[in-house]
């Protein structure tokens, strides 16, 4: 058994906001937490844009896949974090769950325009996502001095 705490990220989807938190916080936390994303109503990807816009950052999410938020509800998760309201509505209490945040973000996944604009939202929200989840981690760092 992982002695690590869990924080699981929720959306509905899991392929875009989630995942994009989820490589935020893996790369921040690096080893104190076990970091994992999931969704209410998986879409069974992970946004090709998400990946492409976290590689522009340096972080690789292109191994992560869409889960369900069931796979984890047997399972001691220390903390959830919803990052769209939807999910936030269809959050279960989790065993073990200490700690509930709601950041919400608008869904890159449903942006208009011409492929540019559609990027460039992406980029604005990943930006957005960054600032957020690793102000977060770096609360979690001090935590532990």
């Amino acid at each position: 058994m992982d002695s690590k705490p869990t924080i699981l990220i929720l959306c509905t989807g899991n392929s875009c906001r989630s995942h994009i938190g989820e490589g935020f916080l893996r790369a921040a936390l690096v080893d104190l937490a076990n970091v994992q994303s999931a969704g209410s109503k998986p879409a069974g990807y992970v946004h090709p844009l998400a990946i492409k816009v976290m590689a522009e950052v340096g972080i690789d999410i292109s191994a992560h896949r869409s889960k369900h938020l069931k796979e984890f509800t047997e399972q001691s998760v220390n903390t959830v974090i919803t990052v769209c309201g939807n999910a936030d509505q269809a959050c279960p209490i989790f065993p073990g769950q200490l700690n509930r945040h709601h950041w919400p973000f608008f869904d890159p996944a449903h942006a208009t325009g011409t492929d540019a604009e559609i990027l460039n939202c992406f980029r604005t929200v990943r930006d957005e996502m960054r600032r957020v989840f690793e102000a977060y981690a770096a609360g979690l760092h001090d935590a532990r001095k």
